[in-house]
């Protein structure tokens, strides 16, 4: 049976599309920071400080004050995917999917629905890898939070804690040093996160689980039963804390390495409620008679801090300090 692809998503559908793309990365998805729609190129992210308050009281209007403002920009860089497949080979699983025999969330009403879904979540996927770790000289990325960080020399010394390989044996001595960290104006804030690598995650969720309390499992040593007597057996993907911060896991960021801060001070700029996205799928067997499928997005991203003041990093060398 041949199938046909006529249509080609733009505008307002393409923005939809390019938007469950983007979004859908973990660390946007689950609100960790704070998404900048329809960001061009460049937005400017102010900061505001002031100095001498508050004074003694007088009958006289003295200003004493001083307010500083300071810019930071949140850069976006233009980013595509040019796909061509032979849809003979996908054209079996899509129809599996519209009889219910796959995992899809939501049946594709159409084979191109399909194959966007399919091919979003590869962008989801690499956009988490770029906000975290990216680099704009790299292909299809641009400036990552880490990599931006590691080049501040206003990133203050005392919030540059080293890193080492987290394992559960350690993982609860290297969080902690993370929090010692937290300057004393940051701590208690409630949108505070303590953003973690895979690595680290898995080490402190089996901490947690009292296996790491003894070095294996062999001869008639007892293990600890960890939270709620339950073992390993206890972590359901709920939420986890340190020292009252949330732990927020990343996996865009690179193994043995940590960022905290609190989520309004990370930002993600994107374009996805501008008609700068495109979506097209197009159908090649009526160009050239072959059974190509062509995709084609179009988006930009980019990420940024505001106040370097408010970032601790763990595990990521900064190369001016």
């Amino acid at each position: 049976m041949a199938t046909s692809i006529t249509t080609t998503y733009a505008g307002e559908f393409a923005g939809k599309y390019v938007a469950a793309a983007l979004l859908s990365a973990p660390t946007i998805e689950k609100g960790g920071v704070t998404v900048l729609p329809n960001v061009r190129y460049k937005q400017l992210l102010q900061k505001v400080a002031d100095t001498n308050l508050v004074r003694n009281a007088t009958c006289s209007f003295t200003d004493a004050s001083t307010i500083t403002l300071t810019e930071r920009f949140i850069t976006t860089k233009d980013l595509q995917v040019n796909l061509e497949l032979c849809k003979s080979d996908y054209f079996q699983t899509w129809q599996a999917a519209e009889l219910g025999f796959s995992n899809f969330k939501e049946l594709p009403k159409s084979f191109a629905d399909f194959m966007i879904a399919r091919d979003g979540e590869r962008v989801a996927a690499n956009i988490e890898t770029a906000f975290w770790q990216g680099a704009t000289a790299t292909q299809g990325s641009f400036d990552g939070i880490s990599t931006i960080v590691a080049l501040d020399p206003a990133l203050p010394a005392a919030q540059e804690v080293a890193g080492t390989t987290v394992t559960a044996l350690n993982v609860v001595t290297e969080l902690g040093k993370i929090v010692d960290a937290v300057p004393a104006a940051l701590y208690g804030n409630p949108n505070l996160r303590i953003y973690v690598s895979t690595n680290i995650a898995k080490a402190y969720v089996r901490a947690l689980g009292g296996f790491s309390t003894v070095s294996g499992l062999t001869g008639n040593v007892a293990p600890s039963a960890g939270v709620g007597g339950m073992g390993t057996t206890w972590y359901n993907q709920g939420a986890l804390s340190f020292d009252g911060i949330e732990i927020f896991w990343a996996p865009g960021l690179a193994n043995n390495t940590a960022i905290c801060t609190t989520v309004d001070n990370l930002f993600f700029g994107t374009s996805v409620l501008s008609d700068l996205n495109e979506v097209k799928v197009i159908d090649m067997a009526d160009i050239d008679g072959s059974q190509n499928v062509r995709m084609i997005m179009r988006f930009v991203g980019g990420a940024q801090y505001g106040a370097v003041e408010n970032v601790v990093t763990y595990g990521i060398v900064n190369a001016v300090n």
